[in-house]
């Protein structure tokens, strides 16, 4: 997989899953300290919104468009990720108006960007994950999109085509 920052290159720590790979479960650190579990078997399709870090305007983006396109979905969870701590989601979210968002902080020893093969390496944002969207259902990776481009959007189109086939 070759993405890059700001058209340098960069690369990913560890094996990148592949859509069919079963979604390891892993437990991250909610906006209010408690526990939020992503991967593994769920009753709801997980949607997971990737990105460095909600402190900068394309991740603040993807969170927004993500909300409004998904969080009334019945069947869904939508789940954002980054290495951030829990209180700048917070923050972001109380900024936003954002009451119902479903975050989750990878700070505590990065196991999530380990396990799915995300945290970057070679470039400014080292340790930070890279820009991703995944959906798990059932245990397994469904759908998964690497933004090539960090500093690019996903492709919203692309997400929307694949759940619809779920």
């Amino acid at each position: 997989m070759s993405i890059t920052f700001k058209g340098n290159p960069a690369s990913l720590k560890g094996t990148t899953l592949k859509v069919g790979d079963n979604a390891p479960a892993i437990t991250l650190v909610g906006k209010d300290l408690g526990e939020v579990k992503v991967g593994g078997n769920s009753d709801k399709i997980q949607i997971l919104s990737v990105f460095p870090s909600i402190d900068t305007g394309v991740c603040q983006i993807q969170t927004k468009k993500f909300m409004a396109q998904y969080s009334g979905c019945d069947k869904c969870e939508l789940i954002s990720v980054a290495r951030d701590l829990p209180f700048a989601f917070g923050r972001f979210c109380a900024a936003e108006g954002i009451e119902n968002a479903i975050t989750a902080s990878d700070f505590r020893g990065g196991e999530f960007g380990k396990a799915y093969g995300l945290e970057l390496d070679g470039c400014p944002l080292a340790g930070l994950l890279a820009r991703a969207v995944i959906v798990i259902k059932d245990g397994k990776i469904a759908y998964q999109e690497i933004v090539s481009e960090i500093t690019n959007e996903p492709n919203y189109d692309a997400l929307k085509a694949a759940l619809d086939n779920l």
